[in-house]
C-alpha cells in the first residue's frame, strides 16, 4: 500500500503540473514561462514529498576523522579569538544531521582509499588496494552510484580531488581494476566514463612510458576539453553535452594540487572547482558531484597536523560552496560530508602538556613539510649545510627556536628542550646521511620516530604539534569510525550508525535507481 500510495501520489502531482501548463497556455501564450515555472515547482514539491535526490554533493575528507575535524575548528577558533579557547563553527557544524560510519573492509579493520571509496561508491565490501572489483577473484566489476545516476537518470556527474585525478577515491567513482596501482589503465577509464566534469591534480601516470598515447590526448579524443590552465578553467561556460576535464595548473608533490597552506595568493582551491563544477553541472535533470580533500590524508600520514587543519578548512569552504547551492534549492539538493577513513591516529591532548593545548603554535608554521622538504632539506643535503645554519629557517618556518635563541624567553612555549633539541639534531644528521627509506629496511625505533619520511621535516612536525598538544600513533590508516554530516532532501536517512556501504544504498533509494 505505502508502494501504491506514492504512485497515485507522484502521479496526482504530475497531472497536476501538466494541467496548469496546459490552462496557462491555452489562456495566454504570453506566460508560458510562468507554466514552466508552475511545472518546476510541481516537480521540486514532488522531490521533496518523497525525498528524492535530485542535486547531490558527496565530499569525502580522504583520512578526516573526528579529531581532525574538531583540531581545524579548534585552530581557526583560537586564531579568530585571538588565542582564547575557542571552538569555531565550521559549515559542517551547521548541519541538522550527524551519524557514525564504520569502514573496514574485506581484509583489513585499518582499511585503505581504494576499498573503502568502493564501499561508499558502490555498496560492497573488497579487499584494499582493489578499486570497484569483488574480492579476492578480481573478476566481477560494481556498477557504482554514480554510473547509475548518469546511465539511469541522466544526471551529470562530476569528479573533483585536491591530490590526482586517478587516484583511489575519485577512482572508485568511476573506474574498475583490481588494483589501484594500475595508473594508466584506471585514468584511461576516465574518458570513458562519458561524466561531464573532472577536476583536480594531474594523472598519476600520463602515458604508460610510450607505447600509448598520453591520456589528456585520449580525454581529447572522447570529446573532452581538456584545460590545464586557471584562466582557462574560469573562462568556461556551460554548453549542452560539454565534457570537461581541468588539470590544476600549479601542482605540487606528486602532481596533486598545492596543500592550502601553500598555496599562492588566488590559486585556486577546492571550494573554486566546486563552484566551477556547479556552473558547468547544473541542469533540470540533475547532478551528482563527488568531491574529495585527498591532501588530510597526505598530511596525517606525514603527521603534519598544520597542513592537515588547513585542508580541512579548504575541504569545508568547499561545502560552503555547496550550502550556497542548497539555499537556492532546499528541496530537492542533498549534500553529504563523510571520509573514507581515519588517518594518522590524530589526537589532541599530548603527554607534556597535560590538559593544556596551544593550538595557536601552530599559526608559526608556514610550510607543508612537503614543502619544506622540496625547498629546504633538497638543498640542506646537497650542500650538506651544518646544524647551526639551518636554525633560522626552522625558525621561520615552524616557529621553534633553541635556547640560545636572542628571542628565547621563559614564557616561550616554542623554545626547544636540551630533550627536544638533542632529537632534531639526531634527525638532522640522519637526514643529511641517509634518505627515507620503507619500513623493511630500517630499525623499529627509526620507523617509529619518522616513519618512511624525511627525518628532519617529520621531527619538526612532531616537536610544534606536540607543543601545540596534538600528536599521531601512526603514519598509516586506523579502524577508527568516522562521521557523516547531512543536509537537504533525505538527510535524515543518514543519522544513527552503520556502515559505509549503507552510503551507496541510501543515495540508491533516494534517488531510484535499480
Amino acid at each position: 500500500m505505502k508502494d501504491s500510495h506514492k504512485i497515485t501520489r507522484r502521479s496526482f502531482l504530475k497531472a497536476g503540473a501538466v494541467a496548469s501548463m496546459a490552462g496557462l497556455l491555452t489562456a495566454a501564450p504570453a506566460v508560458s514561462a510562468t507554466a514552466a515555472s508552475a511545472e518546476d515547482a510541481a516537480l521540486e514539491e514532488e522531490n521533496c514529498l518523497f525525498k528524492k535526490a535530485k542535486y547531490i554533493f558527496l565530499f569525502i575528507g580522504d583520512g578526516m576523522g573526528d579529531v581532525q575535524i574538531q583540531s581545524a575548528s579548534f585552530y581557526k577558533g583560537t586564531v579568530e579569538n585571538d588565542g582564547a579557547v575557542v571552538s569555531a563553527e565550521l559549515n559542517v557544524h551547521k548541519f541538522p544531521i550527524c551519524g557514525s560510519v564504520t569502514t573496514y573492509d574485506s581484509t583489513s579493520f585499518c582499511p585503505d582509499s581504494a576499498s573503502t571509496a568502493t564501499s561508499i561508491a558502490t555498496g560492497y565490501k573488497t579487499e584494499s588496494g582493489v578499486i570497484n572489483m569483488c574480492p579476492w577473484t578480481r573478476d566481477v566489476p560494481y556498477e557504482t552510484i554514480a554510473e547509475k545516476l548518469h546511465s539511469q537518470k541522466g544526471y551529470r556527474v562530476g569528479v573533483i580531488s585536491s591530490v590526482n585525478i586517478d587516484h583511489a577515491t575519485p577512482a572508485a567513482f568511476y573506474a574498475h581494476n583490481a588494483s589501484r596501482n594500475n595508473n594508466y589503465a584506471i585514468g584511461s577509464e576516465l574518458p570513458q566514463s562519458g561524466f561531464e566534469y573532472f577536476a583536480g591534480g594531474e594523472f598519476i601516470k600520463v602515458d604508460d612510458g610510450g607505447t600509448k598515447e598520453n591520456l589528456h590526448t585520449v580525454a581529447a579524443n572522447a570529446g573532452y576539453n581538456v584545460v590545464t590552465t586557471q584562466a582557462g578553467a574560469a573562462a568556461l561556460k556551460p554548453a549542452d553535452g560539454s565534457k570537461t576535464l581541468i588539470i590544476a595548473e600549479k601542482l605540487a608533490d606528486g602532481n596533486s594540487m598545492s596543500y592550502s597552506m601553500d598555496a599562492a595568493p588566488g590559486e585556486w582551491q577546492l571550494a573554486d572547482y566546486v563552484n566551477k563544477g556547479i556552473e558547468m553541472l547544473d541542469n533540470k535533470k540533475g547532478f551528482f558531484m563527488m568531491t574529495e580533500g585527498g591532501k588530510i590524508d597526505w598530511a596525517c600520514h606525514g603527521n603534519d597536523a598544520a597542513a592537515s587543519i588547513h585542508d580541512v578548512l579548504a575541504l569545508d569552504d568547499a561545502v560552503g560552496a555547496a550550502v550556497r547551492f542548497y539555499e537556492e534549492h532546499p528541496n530537492e539538493t542533498l549534500i553529504l560530508v563523510t571520509a573514507d577513513h581515519e588517518t594518522g591516529g590524530m589526537t589532541i591532548g599530548y603527554a607534556t602538556t597535560n590538559y593544556d593545548t596551544f593550538l595557536q603554535n601552530l599559526t608559526k608554521q608556514t610550510v607543508s613539510f612537503s614543502k619544506f622538504d622540496s625547498e629546504y632539506i633538497s638543498r640542506y643535503v646537497a650542500e650538506q649545510t651544518p646544524f647551526e645554519n639551518v636554525l633560522g629557517d626552522i625558525k621561520n618556518c615552524f616557529g621553534l627556536m633553541l635556547a640560545s635563541d636572542p628571542e628565547a624567553t621563559a614564557d616561550n612555549k616554542l623554545v626547544l628542550t636540551d630533550y627536544e633539541e638533542e632529537q632534531l639534531r639526531t634527525a638532522y644528521a640522519k637526514t643529511l646521511a641517509q634518505a627515507p627509506s620503507s619500513q623493511s629496511k630500517m630499525t623499529q625505533a627509526d620507523y617509529e620516530l619518522y616513519g618512511t619520511y624525511e627525518q628532519f621535516s617529520v621531527t619538526l612536525c612532531h616537536l610544534l604539534n606536540h607543543k601545540s598538544g596534538i600528536s599521531h600513533t601512526t603514519y598509516s590508516h586506523t579502524g577508527a569510525p568516522v562521521s557523516i554530516f547531512a543536509m537537504g532532501v533525505g538527510a535524515e536517512e543518514f543519522k544513527g550508525t552503520f556502515d559505509n556501504t549503507e552510503i551507496f544504498h541510501k543515495l540508491a533509494e533516494l534517488t531510484g535507481v535499480q
